[in-house]
């Protein structure tokens, strides 16, 4: 197995990119289309936990004003042969608070592109600059 592979590597830096544009955006028909259409997609978020892409689709339609704005820190991309990866951010929210959070997604390669299966988001607790000084 290649592990990122700089073809596939540059495919999954490109998504991961667009969906951080489609969220900043609030764009919900972009947002939909960079996750599985499929009732095994999961998404464990802040204060939810969502099975299966509808459940998804409808919680961002349901979120007034989309997700809070934040700059990202980090990004770490991994790619796992040709049609699979993971991206893990590190952000932090915008505004006074500051709040740092962590996003994990496992993209795969689909018929239609790559798409999310599996998200989490989380909050740290305690506010601002917890990031690691590695």
């Amino acid at each position: 197995m290649i592990v990122n592979d700089p073809e596939v590597l540059a495919e999954v830096t490109a998504a991961v990119d667009g969906y951080e544009a489609a969220l900043m955006a609030n764009d919900l028909t972009a947002l939909d289309g960079y996750f599985w259409r499929s009732p095994l997609t999961v998404r464990f978020g802040v204060a939810e936990t969502l099975h299966g892409f509808e459940a998804i689709a409808a919680f961002r339609v349901g979120r007034t004003g989309g997700s809070p704005k934040r700059t990202r820190l980090r990004t770490e991309i991994v790619t796992f042969g040709r049609d699979l990866a993971v991206a893990n951010v590190e952000f932090v929210r915008d505004g006074p608070e500051g709040r740092q959070g962590r996003q994990s997604q496992t993209w795969i390669r689909t018929p239609d592109g790559w798409r999310v299966c599996a998200a989490h988001v989380s909050l740290l607790q305690g506010g601002a600059d917890q990031r690691s000084r590695t």
